[in-house]
């Protein structure tokens, strides 16, 4: 089964993902892929529910393959992907203080992620906590990320 990293923007999925596997997967970047445009752009043209149904299509085929798998923050909203990510015996919640992630993402100008472009701090904040309960929820897993490096993570996580 796949190793799969959840948790909120900013967690750093895709940085521990890399360190673990050079080739992991990025279901975003998968994703943006398959539609042939952008995340945002799919959203605001076809809808958060149209985009919710690709991305639980590719979770259902990407659970059952052996690689390291990063995930988009979102992905547990559905309650279909909750059900994959929940029978998947490697999901891994990485957990870190919202505060710490604000600042992680704000100071991230390489990567500017839409959600946060248009939401206030309080507005992202209440996400997170809605989000919070399903991440634990499904993970088989757990690591408080607030105060490691990625090499300690991933190094955790071999």
């Amino acid at each position: 089964m796949a190793k799969i990293l959840l948790g909120f923007m900013g967690a750093g999925k895709s940085t521990i993902a890399k360190a673990l596997d050079p080739d992991y997967l990025d279901m975003d970047a998968l994703i943006e892929k398959r539609l042939g445009t952008s995340i945002a752009e799919f959203f605001a043209e076809k809808g958060e529910g149209a985009f919710r149904q690709v991305e639980s299509e590719l979770l259902a085929k990407l659970v059952k393959t052996d690689r390291v798998l990063s995930t988009g923050g979102g992905v547990v909203i559905s309650p279909l992907n909750r059900d994959l990510l929940k029978q998947n015996p490697d999901t891994i919640y990485l957990k870190a203080d919202f505060e710490i992630l604000y600042q992680r993402i704000s100071a991230d100008k390489n990567n500017q992620r839409p959600l946060f472009l248009s939401k206030t701090k309080e507005e992202l904040q209440k996400i997170f906590q809605e989000r919070e309960s399903w991440y634990e929820e499904v993970a088989s897993k757990v690591i408080d990320v607030t105060r490691l490096s990625p090499e300690e993570i991933a190094e955790e996580l071999r």
